[in-house]
């Protein structure tokens, strides 16, 4: 299995009621392209609700392979996707690992 996280900040100059509907949007188009890539095991958005980040979103997911982790990234509606986080995103921070599903918690 592979687990691929993504952590960015918002845009300078983004409202909070902006960063929420660019979080939403950042959530419609990326959590559909699960059902897209085979091996794709689960696709999470997620906007820091905590103090203690420093980080404001999060894209956090899983999948069977390295292959199916190059796929996803290959696929049109990420590239799409990609497009439209880069525009409302700065500070990317990504980190992408290998892991045995039953010693994963």
């Amino acid at each position: 299995m592979v687990k691929h996280i993504v952590l960015w900040n918002f845009a300078e100059g983004l409202s909070s009621e902006e960063k929420a509907e660019a979080a939403l949007k950042m959530e419609t188009l990326l959590v559909p392209i699960k059902n897209l890539v085979p091996g794709a095991v689960e696709i999470q958005v997620i906007q820091n609700q905590l103090l203690s980040s420093n980080r404001e979103i999060a894209l956090i997911s899983t999948f069977e392979t390295v292959e199916a982790l190059e796929t996803y990234q290959k696929h049109p509606a990420h590239v799409e996707a990609g497009n439209y986080v880069r525009s409302v995103t700065c500070d990317r921070a990504c980190i992408d690992f290998e892991f045995e599903a039953e010693s994963y918690s």
